[in-house]
């Protein structure tokens, strides 16, 4: 079983930054694959970052290729998200996952667990 916390979220003016946190328990955290998604109201849960165990890749989406970073301290088993250049569209619930996998996924339904979600509103 893997707990996750997210922290970082908050009110943030468009062109700006905040850096996201998700804290896991447990002690197998550096061998899962971590997701970050995001759902903003009234649509569905997208995807937005990920990163394998060993940090040797990472994936974005096309929205926030150039302006997010995930990364990932695995002694500390944390995972980042840091995030540049905001726009009011990238205002949402952001949610970090955890896979069971060597490899990361764009599909929600392949991560096992889940954390509460922090929220991140940008405002113009």
């Amino acid at each position: 079983q893997v707990q996750l916390v997210e922290s970082g979220g908050g009110l943030v003016q468009a062109g700006g930054s905040l850096r996201l946190s998700c804290a896991a328990s447990g002690r197998t955290f550096s061998s899962y694959a971590m997701g970050w998604f995001r759902q903003a109201p009234g649509k569905e849960r997208e995807f937005v970052a990920a990163i394998r165990p060993d940090s040797s890749s990472t994936g974005y989406a096309d929205s926030v290729k150039g302006r997010f970073t995930v990364s990932r301290d695995n002694a500390k088993n944390t995972v980042y998200l840091q995030m540049n250049s905001l726009k009011p569209e990238d205002t949402a619930v952001y949610y970090c996952a955890a896979a069971r996998s060597p490899y990361f996924s764009r599909l929600g339904i392949s991560y096992d667990y889940w954390g509460q979600g922090t929220q991140v509103t940008v405002s113009s």
